[in-house]
């Protein structure tokens, strides 16, 4: 199927509600959302899984989602990069944006269901793993990627990965503002990352080759509010021959005939975001060519070879089209996450506030 055209409030329930399922299927006994039925899970897909579940109303499932996040947290507050059938699969690293995604993943979860008790239940997890991310800090503001097996920092940062971490830092404060349990030093470090983003190109990518070339590093400064307004829309529109291809939808890198589906769904977010409707609405009508059966979605489509390539239909590609979904039809409270900043803020008397943690070493700056 092609050329389904979503607008406000019209949100078609009966086609979603086999991608919704399909995520249920792929849900483990633990609650862990491998990407698909033998493989691994990775902390920030895993997350992105859950919030299709809750798009899809499955309160239940999405809340064991974010409870074996809360079960297999190490003690620094963070998560290994992938699991696989309840064992840890890759030992090799932490990634920031893996592990601080999981804020973005429970504030969304708390403005569709509104369930304070588990906000409540999950706030010691979500502290911790923004803690552990924000000890990655520089003086400079970017974020290192990760750190090695012996929690080494891997000293440098990514443009998609620190503008993924700006948008966690809002909800994360968010959650801490409801619960009356402020967190200023989180502000404080957000507003130095969104600082770093707009202003310091020279901190990321400095060990390695530019990631110019991923579309990600292109849009997602937009779709995480680090940059918005005019300056938004100007740079979509300067690199949108360079990734776009008319009737199929954004490529994963500018130099690949490659178009993926959840980039695009991404993209159609960051669009919104940046006041550009109506072709959010036409990158978006494209995308269910590549719908399977049973509701879940390929990975993307290389159009030099004519092949859907991988062979693989993953959950969290499936999660982004429902995100996508109900960003453009306003269908859930949550529709404004990607669209919108939103940052909260509640007077001083009545509320209690959380002391920073005492310091240990910080990430080294270069």
């Amino acid at each position: 199927m092609s050329g389904l055209f979503l607008s406000k409030g019209l949100y078609p329930e009966e086609f979603f509600r086999p991608t919704v399922e399909f995520l249920l299927r792929a849900q483990q006994s633990d609650g862990s959302i491998p990407w698909f039925d033998g493989g691994y899970a990775d902390p920030w897909d895993h997350v992105e899984s859950a919030m299709g579940l809750s798009i899809g109303g499955e309160f239940a499932a999405a809340e064991n989602a974010y409870r074996w996040l809360k079960n297999t947290q190490l003690e620094d507050g963070s998560w290994w990069a992938a699991y696989r059938d309840g064992e840890v699969d890759n030992r090799e690293r932490r990634e920031t944006n893996f592990v601080a995604y999981i804020a973005t993943g429970v504030w969304h979860h708390y403005l569709i269901s509104k369930r304070r008790e588990f906000l409540v239940e999950i706030w010691p997890t979500v502290r911790r793993a923004i803690e552990f991310v924000l000890y990655q800090q520089s003086e400079h503001g970017e974020i290192n990627w990760a750190v090695d097996a012996q929690g080494v920092p891997m000293v440098d940062a990514l443009i998609t990965g620190c503008s993924s971490i700006y948008k966690s830092l809002e909800c994360a404060w968010n959650i801490s503002v409801v619960l009356g349990q402020r967190q200023l030093h989180w502000r404080h470090a957000r507003e130095k990352l969104g600082e770093a983003l707009r202003n310091k190109p020279e901190r990321f990518d400095r060990t390695w080759e530019s990631k110019k070339r991923f579309s990600m590093d292109w849009f997602y400064p937009v779709l995480s509010g680090a940059i918005s307004g005019k300056k938004a829309h100007d740079r979509l529109q300067a690199r949108w021959g360079e990734f776009v291809e008319q009737g199929m939808g954004c490529r994963c890198v500018s130099d690949e005939p490659w178009v993926t589906v959840a980039e695009s769904c991404e993209l159609t977010m960051a669009l919104l975001a940046a006041g550009d409707h109506a072709r959010a609405v036409m990158v978006y009508s494209w995308l269910h060519q590549w719908r399977g059966e049973r509701g879940e979605y390929w990975t993307g489509y290389q159009f030099v070879e004519d092949l859907l390539w991988p062979d693989e239909r993953p959950t969290w590609t499936a999660a982004a089209i429902l995100l996508a979904a109900d960003a453009l039809t306003e269908h859930t409270a949550a529709y404004q996450l990607f669209n919108k900043v939103a940052l909260l803020d509640l007077p001083e008397d009545g509320y209690a506030r959380i002391a920073a943690p005492a310091p240990r070493e910080r990430a080294r700056s270069n």
